[in-house]
């Protein structure tokens, strides 16, 4: 037989065990009624927040196009210029001048934008904008440069000598002389051929008595040298 002891902890296992297997039961219970459905929920509101957050990054890294740049002249030898585009609307345009930020405005409905009396540097200037809407900001526009330059040409006039004069054998005359590099000649507004190192020359067919020769050198920025003589034809 078993003793009392015995049997005291026979019924103590067993209301343990009874306990255990009824806690089992209500909390399997109360996962199948409460836990599923908030762990949907749960799940749902992570869902959410993933969307959100995609949303917010999408929104943050929003592309912005690219501003484009009307022509601008290569060349001036005014100090300030005008700088014009188009972008996107309701967009900010920033302007770099030399690399260096120079001013900001903003797009109209159309998406156009000016910059009005943007200062040079003596020399070649390189000119880019960039657009900005809330966070997001474009690359910059294609670089533009642009020379400024406010001294007139170099301009000799070497041949022919001025009061110098012809006879009937000599119906014509070459005119000839240096200016700088990449100028432009005309003499009595026809245009002299000018070679890589600034030389011009012109054949000149003279008019009985005198004869004026006019020889203007005009660079790229509009810059300009004017250099006058006279000679005389005897036929």
């Amino acid at each position: 037989m078993k003793s009392r002891l015995d049997r005291n902890l026979e019924e103590k296992t067993r209301k343990k065990f009874f306990w255990s297997l009824f806690g089992t039961v209500v909390i399997l219970f109360l996962v199948f009624k409460y836990g599923i459905p908030l762990l949907a929920n749960v799940s749902l509101f992570l869902g959410s927040s993933k969307e959100t957050t995609t949303n917010e990054k999408s929104k943050k890294q929003q592309f912005i196009s690219v501003p484009i740049l009307d022509n601008i002249i290569s060349a001036t030898n005014s100090a300030t210029i005008s700088v014009s585009g188009n972008a996107d609307q309701k967009e900010k345009v920033r302007l770099f001048v030399n690399d260096a930020y120079a001013d900001v405005v903003d797009t109209n409905d159309n998406g156009n934008f000016v910059f009005k009396d943007v200062t040079l540097e003596k020399g070649e200037n390189t000119i880019k904008v960039k657009a900005k809407k809330n966070d997001n900001e474009s690359d910059f526009s294609e670089e533009v440069k642009v020379i400024y330059k406010n001294a007139a040409p170099s301009l000799t006039l070497d041949t022919p000598q001025d009061g110098q004069s012809f006879t009937k054998d000599q119906s014509s005359v070459d005119i000839k002389g240096k200016t700088d590099p990449d100028v432009k000649v005309t003499i009595n507004d026809f245009w002299a051929i000018v070679d890589s190192e600034g030389k011009y020359s012109y054949n000149l067919h003279l008019q009985n008595g005198d004869n004026q020769i006019k020889v203007v050198a005009t660079d790229a920025a509009g810059n300009k040298t004017e250099k006058t003589i006279k000679i005389t034809y005897a036929q």
